[in-house]
């Protein structure tokens, strides 16, 4: 079978009943071998799903704010080692003893700030949270004790979100204005904001159903329970909020295209220099402890032993996803770049589709 044929195997066998729709891209050597937007994006209405829809990214914003981060260091605007107090003088939280440490640029990128998701109602994180400035909503996580040494161990959270204040700040703009400068402008992406300009594009969001069941259209607020017990609450509608906090770890829309851009920059050497992106891409937390065979680069999950991780990729792949429905992976070795963007929470971020589109690039044979 042909990748092509891999591929369309996968995204049909996922449309039968765990997702709604998605589009699913793949770039080799920087120039794109499969693109398909399938199923539908809005299944009520019966509107199928096009190329160019627009998807609520959540994480998938990270890799994006962290790449403009990485232009400025280029630049000599930042470095990896400034304390996050250079910027944000106002941002100091502290330790449980009370102490203050210093938070790096670097801890932030890596997540080992000390900052996690496990925060109070009273902070924005993203698809949902309170209506305030992005400052203010930093000046409340600021207020909340770190929950480990900075640099000392690993734990998802509100770091990039961080990193957006500090873009604004540098920029003396907003968040967004800074990432169409340094990124979007760079690289032609026009649809990836923090508010839907083109709402006609915009997918209908739907999250996973109860055991097993079909995905179900989200209400506003909706809960998404997770088959491990996990359950995250959500606003879809929040993506038409101008008001909301711009979220650098969580906050935009944009298409797979806008999307794959700035993932394959990374091996085209589109925005970043070589010697950049061969550190952005190898391990930054060195013997910090995360999973079994992966670290974590500046942009995404490192696979370091393919084996103990049980992965089809090659070490050296750099991957991660988001909370709305996504997954990616860059694939250096074989110089693959693998973009899946769905309207079904938590299926398209962590569920078979994930592993099938993997296996069929990474595992049928020559494309």
């Amino acid at each position: 079978m042909t990748l092509a044929e891999r591929l369309d195997a996968a995204i049909e066998a996922s449309l039968v009943d765990r997702i709604v729709g998605c589009v699913v891209l793949v770039n080799r050597d920087g120039k794109q071998i499969y693109r398909r937007g399938a199923g539908l994006t809005d299944r009520e209405e019966n509107r199928p799903m096009r190329a160019d829809s627009i998807f609520r990214l959540a994480s998938v914003t990270k890799p994006i704010v962290a790449t403009a981060v990485l232009r400025l260091c280029e630049r000599g605007e930042i470095a990896l080692d400034d304390p996050v107090t250079r910027f944000l003088p106002w941002f100091t939280p502290t330790l449980a003893d009370r102490r203050v440490p210093v938070i790096r640029i670097r801890d932030l990128l890596t997540h080992t700030s000390g900052l996690t998701y496990d925060l109070p109602d009273t902070i924005s994180q993203g698809p949902i949270g309170p209506v305030i400035s992005l400052e203010e909503n930093l000046r409340r996580l600021a207020a909340l004790p770190l929950a480990f040494e900075p640099g000392t161990k690993w734990a998802y959270g509100m770091s990039i979100d961080v990193l957006g204040g500090v873009l604004a700040v540098i920029n003396g703009s907003d968040l967004q204005a800074a990432l169409e400068r340094h990124v979007f402008a760079p690289l032609g992406i026009r649809d990836t904001r923090f508010v839907v300009a083109d709402t006609a594009r915009l997918t209908t969001q739907y999250g996973d159903g109860p055991q097993g069941s079909p995905p179900v259209r989200m209400g506003d607020p909706h809960t998404v329970h997770r088959a491990d017990g996990f359950s995250m609450t959500v606003s879809p509608g929040r993506i038409l909020d101008p008001d909301a906090p711009q979220s650098g770890g969580a906050g935009l829309s944009g298409t797979a295209d806008d999307v794959m851009a700035v993932l394959d920059s990374y091996q085209t050497g589109a925005l970043l220099t070589p010697e950049t992106i061969r550190m952005a891409l190898s391990n930054q937390i060195g013997e910090v402890p995360r999973v079994p065979g992966e670290a974590f680069s500046f942009i995404g999950s490192l696979s370091t032993d393919p084996g103990a991780a049980k992965a089809a990729w090659p070490a050296g792949t750099v991957a991660w996803g988001g909370g709305w429905g996504h997954n990616w992976f860059l694939d250096p070795v074989n110089r693959l770049t693998v973009l899946t963007c769905t309207n079904t929470m938590f299926e398209g971020l962590g569920g078979k589709i994930r592993f099938d589109v993997i296996s069929a690039v990474c595992r049928g044979g020559q494309a």
